[in-house]
């Protein structure tokens, strides 16, 4: 059996050897192996040759595609989904924020509850379970997050705690037949859009992690809070 990761990659040179090695280091359950799956979105940095690298290397085997124009993270998400051979899906970023340890309670999680099909992470979980931490590299992000999280909870009657959240675990097949559409980053909303619309549960467990500034290469601006807030909305009716 597969965990398929799709890890998208646009200029991650300096932090995408150190994710390939945390995940090489981190074991799954038994029966379990990883299928990496790296789209590199037409990066303009050193980023395909790190992926050649760690391709002679073996030491994390891995499919990996180029686009040969600079789409975005919802497109490369797409391209992925195409090569997945996992029962479960999870996106994983090219940077440093989140733990791959945390994919796999992900994936435990949905192995002892087969009747979800769909598990989230949420770092605001995580940060009450540790008793503070930081989860946003500026209150701008983080307000931003929490007003998405009641957009989505407010238009779709849910009760989730961190909505944007990158770890997002799906059934492969559920994943597929949701027929994506995104681009950018308004990934997020549109599958919590049409995974609430479908009536599946949506549980939360706690994850850790690490923001980045937007002087350390975080892509998202104020601009993608909109765009996903107007997913919401779009999906909703």
């Amino acid at each position: 059996m597969f965990l398929s990761v799709i890890i998208p990659a646009y200029n991650e040179a300096s932090t995408l050897p150190l994710i390939l090695q945390k995940i090489a280091d981190t074991p799954l359950p038994a029966g379990y192996q990883w299928d990496i799956i790296l789209v590199d979105d037409c990066s303009t940095d050193a980023t395909p040759e790190v992926i050649a690298q760690w391709e002679d290397s073996q030491i994390l085997p891995f499919t990996s595609v180029r686009h040969t124009e600079n789409h975005g993270k919802g497109r490369a998400i797409r391209t992925g989904l195409e090569h997945a051979r996992g029962y479960y899906t999870i996106i994983q970023d090219a940077d440093l924020e989140y733990e791959p340890a945390d994919m796999v309670r992900l994936l435990q999680y949905a192995l002892s509850h087969t009747d979800c099909p769909v598990v989230y992470g949420s770092r605001i979980l995580g940060q009450r379970l540790h008793r503070g931490g930081k989860i946003t590299a500026s209150p701008l992000f983080y307000w931003g997050g929490r007003l998405v999280t009641a957009a989505a909870n407010l238009f779709y009657g849910l009760h989730l705690t961190d909505e944007p959240t990158c770890y997002k675990l799906f059934r492969t097949d559920l994943l597929r037949s949701l027929q994506l559409q995104c681009e950018g980053f308004e990934f997020c909303p549109e599958v919590t859009a049409k995974v609430a619309r479908q009536g599946i549960p949506i549980p939360e467990i706690p994850i850790s992690y690490h923001p980045r500034t937007l002087s350390e290469g975080k892509k998202i601006n104020w601009r993608d809070g909109v765009e996903a807030i107007y997913t919401l909305f779009r999906y909703r009716w």
